[in-house]
């Protein structure tokens, strides 16, 4: 499985303690950035993380700041993208299973690195339900992104 990864300067040190555990599962990672805790926005590095799982490049990404509210928006931005800003395992689980989420977003001034490990590991390890009611869901969301396509 390949794994998109990005962050911003306040989640640098989140991410590469991720990326150090997520390696030695054996993922296989494409790290977007940032790569030192020099200031910078989190889209130039979110932004990219995104838009390779819509491009299949990536599997799945996890994207980082410090509240995981500006790493959210950002990757929802992508058409194709369902993004979901956890902070437990619970949550993490429900989204895989309902949602059929294809990024995460987290936030290094929210959960720690030990919980962030947690929680990344429970998500991509859950897979989609598949329930005709989450499917239905899904679908609505999908039709609301084509809608809002003939608007703009």
């Amino acid at each position: 499985m390949k794994i998109a990864i990005a962050c911003d300067h306040g989640a640098y040190q989140h991410k590469e303690a991720l990326k150090k555990h997520l390696e030695s599962l054996q993922y296989e990672l494409i790290d977007f950035g940032t790569n030192s805790t020099d200031s910078m926005d989190y889209t130039d590095t979110v932004y990219p993380a995104a838009k390779a799982v819509v491009n299949h490049k990536a599997d799945y990404a996890i994207v980082l700041c410090s509240t995981g509210i500006g790493a959210s928006i950002t990757a929802n931005k992508v058409k194709g993208i369902r993004c979901a800003l956890v902070h437990n395992r619970d949550i993490a689980k429900i989204t895989r299973e309902h949602n059929d989420s294809n990024v995460l977003a987290m936030g290094a001034k929210v959960v720690s690195e030990e919980e962030m490990i947690e929680i990344a590991v429970t998500w991509l390890e859950t897979p989609f339900s598949f329930d005709l009611r989450h499917m239905r869901r899904i679908n609505k969301i999908i039709e609301v992104e084509k809608e809002e396509d003939h608007e703009g």
